[in-house]
């Protein structure tokens, strides 16, 4: 039987890698998307997504994640959601539920907390100076604060023809508080229906959301 997966940029490489094995031993595409994203999230050298993503212009992590299982429909995300390991659990979880999908910000932080998943502080070293040379660049050479932005997005077919699609990112660097892209929005960051196929976007998430460009 056909099995697959897509994903968005190099980075999701191993989470694919690991997901497809489980494919082909008959797993689900929604366990999948969640194995597989779940592996970029917590590598601290991609500088666009969760642990190791750049912060927002008051030098917080905030993040986005969105999940969509293509046999229900049913879809649950996060915006703005810091502190929290791994977003895109906690967005599959929220899928569950008809009412409270898509939580943002301090709500969706205490929802996850509340529920059990992982806190960590997800500002690494790393991009922590990261943000503090943006910072000196910002006053002494009077540049745009804006500088990255890339999404890990991936859709799944497994061995029993039902899809799903996840995404997550940390957004775009610099940006103000409690900003959002489209990779939590169904229909601009993702859409999946296992009887035509699925799509997610990477890009700026306001040029993406203007266009609707993940639907099918």
């Amino acid at each position: 039987m056909t099995y697959a997966m897509i994903e968005t940029w190099r980075m999701a490489f191993e989470g694919i890698q690991k997901a497809m094995a489980d494919l082909k031993n008959g797993g689900q595409s929604t366990d999948a998307i969640e194995t597989a994203i779940k592996k970029v999230e917590d590598y601290p050298f991609f500088k666009s997504v969760s642990y190791g993503g750049l912060p927002n212009a008051q030098g917080l992590v905030e993040m986005d994640a969105a999940f969509m299982d293509g046999n229900t429909f049913a879809i649950g995300a996060v915006a703005g959601i810091s502190d929290v390991k791994n977003p895109i659990s906690v967005a599959r979880q929220l899928s569950d539920d008809h009412f409270n999908s898509f939580l943002v910000g301090a709500g969706a932080s205490q929802y996850a907390m509340f529920n059990g998943f992982e806190s960590r502080n997800m500002l690494t070293e790393r991009a922590h100076k990261i943000w503090m040379q943006r910072i000196k660049e910002i006053n002494e050479k009077n540049l745009s604060p804006y500088d990255g932005h890339d999404t890990v997005g991936m859709v799944s077919l497994d061995q029993a023809a039902g899809m799903a699609a996840g995404t997550s990112t940390s957004g775009l660097f610099m940006k103000k508080p409690g900003r959002t892209g489209d990779s939590a929005l169904s229909g601009s960051g993702f859409y999946v229906d296992s009887e035509i196929g699925g799509a997610t976007a990477t890009g700026l998430g306001e040029d993406l959301f203007n266009e609707g460009l993940s639907f099918i």
